[in-house]
């Protein structure tokens, strides 16, 4: 960690529709390009990085008629394929990167193991986890709040499509308020929707921070790593 930034050790989480960008589904790789340009700067300062990414640009579980089980399989191999491309765009950028899956690809990615995503965190590697928590009915927003546990990343920075917490969907209600800093309580017992509460849970019990900001401005994670006052602080 570099005298200019706050934090050592981070977990971005990146949805799926975060990878997709204007394009809605799928994933754009100018978006994509844009995001790990950001993280090739962290890692430039020093600071340790690992990525939690959904599925939701692939596989949208939620809409269709199917056992929950295997949708939420489905979902987990989504991740994987955002977890290559990842991969693939920080390499390009020579920026050194692990992925890691819950559901063993051998083939394609390393096994999660705790220690071992510690140890390529310490060697300056970006890690990437995909899968999920390799569970059925657990989302990857728990998963963000496990792995961050795990590998003691002191906060977890959450990309979203609107700028932090407000207390109604700003896009619906006009008097919706943007809170600059809520507690996980008032996040739980308003029911405001930043991530399930299984997660916000995991967060409070193990003391990780949250910084909830707008993502279409990438630039916004290195704002948030360096201490600026960026989106919605969650403690």
């Amino acid at each position: 960690m570099s005298a200019e930034t706050k934090y050592k050790r981070i977990l971005l989480k990146l949805s799926g529709e975060a990878l997709a960008g204007k394009d809605k589904i799928g994933i754009n790789t100018d978006t994509v390009d844009e995001i790990c340009e950001q993280i090739k700067q962290l890692v430039k300062l020093k600071v340790e990085v690992a990525i939690v990414v959904g599925g939701g640009n692939f596989w949208r579980g939620a809409k269709v008629k199917m056992d929950r089980t295997t949708s939420d399989y489905m979902g987990m191999l989504a991740t994987t394929m955002n977890g290559l491309a990842l991969q693939n765009a920080l390499e390009e950028k020579g920026v050194y990167t692990r992925l890691q899956t819950a559901i063993e690809m051998r083939e394609i990615a390393e096994p999660y193991i705790k220690r071992r995503a510690t140890r390529h965190l310490e060697k300056g590697r970006v890690v990437i986890f995909g899968c999920g928590t390799g569970n059925p009915y657990f989302t990857t927003d728990t998963a963000a709040a496990l792995r961050a546990a795990e590998i003691g990343a002191e906060v977890i920075l959450v990309g979203k499509t609107i700028d932090g917490v407000y207390s109604a969907d700003p896009k619906v209600d006009k008097n919706a308020v943007k809170y600059d800093e809520i507690s996980y309580l008032d996040i739980l017992s308003k029911d405001l929707k930043v991530m399930d509460s299984t997660a916000i849970s995991l967060c409070k019990d193990n003391n990780i921070k949250l910084v909830i900001f707008e993502l279409a401005k990438p630039e916004n994670i290195i704002r948030v790593v360096k201490g600026e006052s960026v989106g919605t602080l969650v403690q």
